[in-house]
């Protein structure tokens, strides 16, 4: 009885070591809830979420004035690119693009690149079978023995299938490692005095391909002072 209520009072304080203490020096650390993240890799995808800006601010804006985008603080591959794709869709949209702002709403895209440390952990799933497995399975409870050719193109077919279907669920996902390079696109839309639309969408970036978004550094002239001397 005593051996029971001592087995009982271990595991009640393990219970209790297992717990948060109710008051801390610093917040503790916690993951956010699980979220999707694009990953651009393609001008293709610059296109795509130049449509979607488009037609949010299609949404937003109530004025009838016409727009502006403003090019000169384009800055990277991507800044550029990405303002012409968004004076496309404008357009596409309806809205009169001008190309001078004189009379006109302007658009503004501020781009940020931010760069996080490495290997940062990405678990797409809890309990999902690799494609190692689902072709093992697939073939679990086969005896080499008694294969014929049925059996074995039966077999063959459930291997490709299991591949297929693994391909198939996992394909929203980006392959590799999660990217250290993330990048932050801000369009605004204003007037003089105030802002009409605004939104902001961050991005993963390919590392390989981190130099298409990053900011040059202003050009400098190289100069050399040589010393003349006469006689």
């Amino acid at each position: 009885m005593i051996l029971k209520q001592l087995v009982a009072a271990l595991a009640c304080l393990q219970l209790v070591a297992g717990c948060a203490t109710p008051y801390n020096e610093v917040p503790l650390a916690t993951n956010f809830p699980t979220s999707k993240q694009p990953k651009l890799q393609t001008a293709a995808h610059w296109n795509v979420i130049a449509g979607d800006v488009a037609k949010q601010i299609s949404a937003d804006l109530k004025d009838t004035r016409p727009l502006f985008v403003d090019q000169s603080s384009v800055k990277t591959t991507f800044d550029r690119a990405f303002t012409n794709d968004l004076i496309s869709a404008l357009v596409a949209n309806g809205h009169t693009v001008m190309k001078s702002p004189d009379g006109a709403l302007s658009v503004d895209v501020n781009t940020q690149t931010v760069r996080f440390s490495p290997n940062r952990p990405q678990h797409k799933h809890v309990g999902v079978a690799t494609a190692l497995t689902t072709g093992v399975w697939a073939l679990n409870g086969i005896s080499l023995g008694t294969l014929t050719w049925e059996k074995t193109l039966g077999a063959s077919a459930a291997v490709a299938a299991g591949a297929d279907s693994y391909a198939w669920f996992q394909s929203e996902f980006a392959t590799g490692e999660t990217p250290q390079t993330e990048i932050i696109v801000t369009t605004s839309v204003s007037d003089a005095s105030q802002y009409i639309s605004r939104s902001t969408s961050i991005y993963y970036v390919a590392d390989t391909d981190s130099q298409l978004y990053a900011h040059e550094p202003p050009y400098q002239a190289q100069t050399k002072v040589v010393g003349v001397t006469g006689k």
